[in-house]
């Protein structure tokens, strides 16, 4: 697990500025294969694994591409957030940005790679702005579970296809 929380305090033009930076990386480790771990993240619409996402409007079959933006609505609140997909490596790399509310920006990251030991699973969520403390302390227990919880979800879709 990497975590880094970055405050710095300027002056520019006469007015007293601040910047926070939050990065936090989780990493786990599945017994189901990368194509499986890969289709479940990449089905936009099947959000069930999700800890803090509810619901999406994205139709059944959609997949992952690179412009496409859509909501999602959070467990937190009913109030549906966007979301504006940003890279896809195939089998590799997802990377997302939250169009959430001024003041904050929100990048997630999920990368997947197999090895000997099984896939292993990295979420990546960096959060930028003067929001992102406030955020960091909403959402930090919803993060700590996003890649275990995709983890099982794999292994249960793969248990239940055998």
């Amino acid at each position: 697990m990497i975590f880094c929380f970055s405050f710095k305090l300027f002056a520019n033009r006469g007015k007293l500025s601040c910047k926070f930076l939050v990065f936090k990386t989780y990493r786990a480790v599945s017994d189901a294969p990368v194509e499986i771990l890969w289709q479940k993240l990449i089905d936009l619409a099947d959000v069930s694994w999700h800890p803090l996402f509810a619901s999406t409007n994205v139709p059944r079959g959609l997949i992952a591409k690179p412009g496409l933006i859509y909501q999602v609505v959070t467990r937190l609140t009913p109030i549906p957030i966007r979301m504006f997909v940003e890279n896809v490596r195939p089998l590799e790399l997802l990377s997302m940005r939250v169009i959430a509310i001024a003041g904050l920006e929100q990048r997630i990251t999920y990368q997947v790679e197999s090895t000997l030991c099984g896939s292993y699973i990295s979420y990546s969520i960096t959060l930028k702005g003067w929001l992102s403390p406030i955020m960091w302390w909403l959402i930090r227990p919803y993060c700590d579970r996003v890649a275990t919880e995709l983890a099982h979800a794999a292994e249960n879709g793969l248990a239940l296809d055998s």
